[in-house]
């Protein structure tokens, strides 16, 4: 019988370390080193929605992959809240 307070409890294997964004109409796709891909709804933010193409082309990874920066939208977004479900609203 568990007994802990988190029925199921979250471990991440693998450190999440962004490769590279792609954007579509409806979603931000940020591809992972490992291969894996996080799809998030672009609605989530405004920012990034309301921007245009080039705009959110120019992105910059963190050095450790952790985060992306938007430099012309003032937009910092992490993998993390990515991998957690975390809108920027």
């Amino acid at each position: 019988m568990n007994t802990s307070p988190n029925k199921y409890p979250v471990t991440i294997a693998r450190r999440a370390e962004a490769r590279q964004v792609v954007f579509d109409d409806d979603y931000l796709r940020c591809e992972l080193q490992d291969g894996r891909v996080i799809s998030v709804p672009i609605v989530w933010y405004p920012r990034l929605l309301h921007a245009s193409r080039e705009q959110r082309e120019h992105y910059q990874i963190s050095p450790g992959g952790y985060g992306i920066y938007w430099p012309d939208l003032d937009e910092d977004l992490s993998v993390k809240g990515f991998l957690a479900g975390v809108d920027g609203q």
